[in-house]
């Protein structure tokens, strides 16, 4: 368990999909430190698209990896949802004030938010009544460039710690690449699914394997008020994720429809 001398400042938990050594944990560590002591607990490798998987059939292993003021790096075998359980179980002194994941090399708009590892440490938070929010960069490449988008996080990681967020809310913050970014846009969720293809292909035994490809297709690419079109036409989009996926407006369609019975088999009208 790490301890930071003195417990006035805020303690922030850190984590990500793309690997502990990954260019976007670092930049978000840094940042954060202005804020508060930082504690890193992030996969020993990529495990992006693992959005809330836990690791259940083989046992999870932690190490550190670094210690300087105000920082502690730690890396696991595990899931970005593992490395956070991890955190909050057995690692962290008490529990932390932010929950902060990223930043993802590589866009987490739309759709992507039920596949992403990057949203799912930030869900992990908040499904433990912790302030959480999930940072991504629309640049996949390796050596990505944050500098434009550090002002952007920093005013972000400024506004939850001194606002707070609402009860079962985390934000997805996704942020142009490049140095033109004209500021920040509160907005929806845009509507969009992945046309999935698959590339067949034979190994040196002759057995096929298959590579996932495809393209992300926005379903409603004339709406003005979603995180496609934000980044888009160069802001940063944040989008308020809830953890209750529940369709309220389906519920009395679903019961006019005769779908409640009671047990005895007979269908129930209220």
């Amino acid at each position: 368990m790490v301890e930071f001398e003195g417990n006035h400042r805020p303690l922030i938990l850190v984590t990500n999909d793309d690997g502990f050594d990954a260019g976007g944990i670092s930049v978000l560590s840094e940042i954060a430190g202005e804020f508060g002591n930082v504690v890193v607990v992030a996969p020993d490798e990529a495990r992006s698209g693992m959005s809330s998987a836990i690791t259940v059939k083989v046992p999870l292993f932690v190490s550190q990896v670094k210690e300087e003021k105000g920082l502690f790096v730690f890396k696991s075998n595990g899931t970005p949802v593992d490395c956070v359980k991890l955190a909050l179980n057995s690692i962290l002194p008490r529990r932390p004030d932010l929950v902060l994941s990223g930043i993802n090399h590589g866009s987490n708009s739309s759709s992507n938010v039920h596949y992403s590892g990057t949203l799912g440490g930030a869900r992990e938070g908040v499904m433990n009544q912790l302030t959480s929010a999930g940072f991504s960069l629309l640049d996949h490449s390796h050596d990505a460039d944050f500098s434009a988008a550090r002002p952007f996080v920093r005013q972000i990681i400024r506004q939850v710690l001194q606002f707070g967020l609402p009860v079962e809310t985390f934000l997805n913050v996704n942020i142009p690449a490049g140095n033109n970014i004209k500021g920040i846009k509160i907005c929806r969720q845009a509507k969009g699914r992945w046309v999935e293809e698959f590339v067949e292909r034979e190994d040196p035994r002759k057995q096929k394997y298959y590579w996932l490809t495809g393209f992300f297709q926005n379903l409603e690419p004339n709406a003005t008020d979603t995180d496609e079109y934000a980044l888009k036409n160069g802001y940063v989009s944040v989008v308020p994720c809830n953890l209750d996926i529940t369709d309220y407006s389906a519920i009395g369609q679903l019961r006019d429809q005769s779908y409640e019975m009671s047990v005895n088999g007979v269908f129930e009208k209220d």
